[in-house]
């Protein structure tokens, strides 16, 4: 099958280029760039709707198993595809966790029969996420793992953790710290400051992710690894992280799209679907985390994409849920961004699509030439206020319900077949 995108507003985060142009896709793969239709080619005419690579979502929460009335693999791949996600990088945070190869095999097995997009999955570092002993790393590796992380348990015992850095480095795998120190951070509900005396809340001072960030990056130092901190959201830990990108070291830094967009008093009368972890920060650090995003030093942007059943968000604050869904979100919230003036659209697609596609290894996040034929077809300027029970996501924790926004998804194609079309 030959597809040949035409009239298209094409947005290279590769060449960082936006323009107009053709694109031509044989057999799932790009194949030219701005050339004439080949001859039976089905023609797909973008009316000057833009055309990028699929967003590559790093960091999502899928509830197989252990929580499948909050997220299956066929509601999130739904919701990516409706999002522009065509490739979503999976937490082990299920119940069990993702720490054993058997575990991964069921999860591979039953994400590839029941998702129109793709997914991959991380497992877990440290069996159970207990911070104690690691995983079977290799056999973990030969069985798709991905990348390593804990996720949000951050480990105690560093000497342990010391052990699993250095066992990861030895196999080359990457492995993904959430940087928090976890005594100051045990029981906060938002970051401490006015707004949380006011509130009456209990907070954590930013200084916790710059603490838990340099004991990370002390252990990088010590072992060589290749180490992505999943999320960085304040103005504190951005000195750590340039320093540690100057010195050589391995290491990349991402952040959720809640977080860039978001902040603290959003929390406003104690609205527990804008509940987070970390919790949202103060606007200099949002305004801070944006130039990050802008200069390159934060490498990616993704969705953290966490559902949550009505039942755990009905609750007093302190005692809810954290997390928000956002494969559906993503796209039109990070826009946000460009229609502020912060990000071109090639710049924001380097953050949500080539730098994490490159840090994983994958092919996808690119229009060159030979590169799978992952594609979003999206109107960046089309309004729409967000009705939260419209969403394809099982759970509807989003913090953007109500909110007015610009970007609809127009299709997606995975390897060139389309899996969404509005």
């Amino acid at each position: 099958m030959i597809l040949h995108f035409t009239h298209a507003r094409l947005i290279d985060p590769e060449t960082l280029d936006d323009a107009p142009g053709s694109l031509t896709v044989e057999n799932g793969v790009i194949v030219a760039r701005d050339g004439a239709a080949p001859e039976g080619a089905e023609i797909v005419d973008c009316a000057g709707a833009c055309l990028a690579p699929g967003i590559v979502d790093w960091g999502v929460k899928i509830g197989e198993p252990g929580e499948r009335h909050r997220e299956s693999f066929r509601s999130a791949g739904l919701a990516a595809a409706a999002g522009g996600v065509t490739t979503i990088i999976a937490r082990p945070d299920t119940h069990p966790a993702i720490d054993t190869p058997e575990v991964l095999e069921f999860v591979t097995r039953r994400a590839a029969e029941a998702s129109p997009v793709r997914i991959r999955h991380m497992a877990a570092l440290t069996k159970g996420r207990q911070g104690r002993e690691m995983t079977e790393i290799g056999f973990l590796r030969d069985a798709g793992a991905i990348a390593f992380t804990d996720g949000d348990a951050v480990a105690t015992d560093t000497k342990a953790l010391s052990r699993a850095f250095t066992y990861a480095r030895s196999l080359g795998a990457l492995v993904i710290g959430h940087p928090q120190e976890p005594g100051l951070s045990r029981g906060a509900a938002v970051t401490s400051g006015k707004f949380a005396s006011l509130r009456g809340l209990p907070g954590v001072h930013p200084m916790a992710e710059r603490m838990g960030l340099d004991r990370d990056i002390a252990l990088v130092e010590m072992t060589s690894l290749r180490y992505h901190a999943d999320q960085i959201t304040t103005a504190r830990s951005l000195p750590a992280l340039e320093r540690a990108k100057a010195n050589g070291f391995d290491v990349t830094a991402g952040i959720s799209i809640h977080h860039l967009t978001l902040n603290e008093i959003d929390v406003g009368d104690y609205r527990t679907f804008f509940k987070m972890t970390p919790p949202l920060r103060a606007e200099e650090d949002r305004l801070a985390c944006v130039e990050a995003v802008a200069s390159g030093l934060i490498d990616v942007i993704c969705s953290m994409h966490t559902p949550a059943d009505e039942e755990s968000k009905r609750l007093p604050y302190e005692e809810a849920a954290s997390g928000a869904v956002g494969l559906e979100t993503l796209l039109p919230a990070a826009l946000r961004l460009y229609h502020a003036g912060y990000l071109s659209l090639p710049q924001l697609w380097r953050a949500l699509s080539l730098n994490p596609a490159r840090r994983l290894g994958l092919a996808q996040g690119r229009l060159a030439l030979g590169a799978p034929a992952d594609l979003v077809l999206f109107d960046p300027d089309a309004p729409f206020v967000l009705d939260r029970f419209t969403l394809r996501s099982k759970s509807k924790n989003t913090p953007f319900d109500g909110s007015r926004m610009e970007g609809k998804v127009l299709a997606t194609y995975v390897g060139g077949t389309p899996v969404f079309k509005a």
